[in-house]
């Protein structure tokens, strides 16, 4: 079925053929200058496109704070969304190549990577993001279970509420275990997302590399780069949870500014 629209073996790169670079906080700090630049090119397209779509699955999310049997989901829902970044902002990798070329950026021309080559690819690796979120939630309420899970479940529902949850969480044991548990097995998942993914999505749009060739850069890029992508991690979740504070209407400048700045960074990254 694949075969319909990928390029032949004689031209696609092996992983051999694609060098890497070291990158610094210079590079960084271009990425994010550079980023904001193709967001102020054309703002308005990236709206329908990325704005939307963070904001609806967080308050999905926030829908569990309303039903406190169903509130410990909250969190690893809201963190978890950060594990489908990457698939969510190939639209704004589209954009990017398209000013970077000079090409036209109006109208729905973000959506134009449907029509790439390795659309197959980037659909397969985007439900792979799917699933370890899936995974992920999973996780997070099997620990739960093993912690909290007892002492929560048998609370009267007049008494279930936030507040009690959050002092279940912070002034008792199994909830700093949860707590300390939750994050570790959390940065497991990040740093998986984030090898897998920070360059592959970019990298099939730009180059005829197939998607094995694109998973095995980016974890190559992650480690010859460990330092500055655990930086560039922690600006994705500093930032996002900055936009995310006034009632989510900082997502719609911070998704699409990282996104753009995400390609920038894939091409000082990957030769």
């Amino acid at each position: 079925m694949t075969t319909l629209t990928q390029p032949t073996s004689s031209q696609t790169l092996a992983a051999s053929q694609v060098a890497i670079r070291k990158i610094t906080l210079i590079d960084i700090a271009h990425a994010l200058t550079e980023g904001f630049a193709d967001f102020k090119a054309k703002p308005t397209t990236h709206l329908p496109v990325i704005a939307l779509i963070y904001p609806l699955a967080a308050a999905f999310a926030f829908l569990f704070v309303f039903n406190y049997d169903t509130l410990p989901l909250a969190f690893p829902m809201i963190s978890g969304s950060l594990l489908v970044g990457p698939l969510v902002t190939v639209g704004l990798f589209e954009m990017s190549r398209r000013i970077e070329r000079g090409e036209d950026i109006s109208g729905l021309q973000a959506f134009n990577f449907f029509k790439s080559g390795a659309v197959w690819d980037i659909a397969f690796l985007g439900m792979f993001l799917v699933a370890l979120f899936f995974l992920w939630l999973a996780t997070a309420m099997t620990l739960f279970a093993m912690t909290l899970g007892d002492p929560w479940q048998s609370l009267p529902s007049e008494s279930a509420s936030l507040s009690e949850f959050v002092r279940q969480l912070l002034t008792t044991a199994p909830g700093w275990t949860l707590i300390i548990a939750g994050n570790l097995i959390g940065l497991v998942f990040a740093v998986v997302t984030l090898s897998t993914a920070v360059v592959s999505f970019p990298m099939l749009l730009d180059k005829q590399v197939s998607l094995a060739t694109a998973m095995q850069t980016s974890a190559r890029v992650v480690m010859a780069n460990p330092v500055m992508m655990m930086i560039w991690g922690l600006i994705i979740v500093a930032a996002m949870t900055l936009g995310a504070l006034p009632a989510l209407v900082g997502l719609a400048v911070v998704i699409p500014v990282l996104g753009h700045a995400s390609w920038h960074l894939y091409k000082k990254a990957v030769v």
